[in-house]
């Protein structure tokens, strides 16, 4: 799921308006952290743990600390800037949500690795289903679990 630098660019300027918004409607400060801790999130392309990011920031020398990073992923969560995963570990994992593709994920049960997929096939039985139930589908989540058949697979 990549996009065009300039592309990137106008994404982060909306999810830093939309975040903002968020922050002023719940009266919670506009930290420089906070939006570090965005861009650097909408600036990378993979799924990732707190902890990684958290580390990664550090690397970087951003000043932030590991408890800004977790309050801020909720908070980023809690406005659909980001989507918080529980691929079957007791690790939760994250993506940036806004201005990208609805996809579904394969998880290697060896080594953790996330593949993303896209299948129109998937949408159009959500809405069939939809119609045959009378339901509204408002957001699905698929998850396969396997193993890679890569041979470069972190656990082999």
């Amino acid at each position: 799921m990549t996009s065009t630098p300039e592309k990137l660019e106008q994404i982060v300027s909306e999810v830093r308006a939309i975040f903002s918004s968020h922050l002023e409607k719940f009266a919670l400060r506009k930290t420089p952290e906070r939006y570090a801790i965005l861009e650097e999130i909408y600036r990378r392309s993979d799924h990732f743990d707190a902890e990684a990011l958290y580390i990664h920031m550090k690397n970087q020398n951003y000043r932030v600390s590991r408890a800004t990073v977790y309050n801020t992923l909720e908070l980023l969560v809690s406005c659909d800037l980001i989507t918080k995963h529980q691929f079957g570990k007791n690790l939760a994992q994250y993506e940036r949500a806004y201005g990208f593709k609805q996809h579904d994920h394969l998880i290697c049960l060896d080594c953790g690795h996330v593949l993303e997929f896209c299948d129109p096939r998937i949408q159009q039985i959500k809405t069939m289903m939809g119609d045959i139930l009378d339901f509204e589908v408002v957001h699905h989540s698929l998850n396969l679990y396997g193993k890679c058949r890569k041979k470069d697979c972190q656990n082999r």
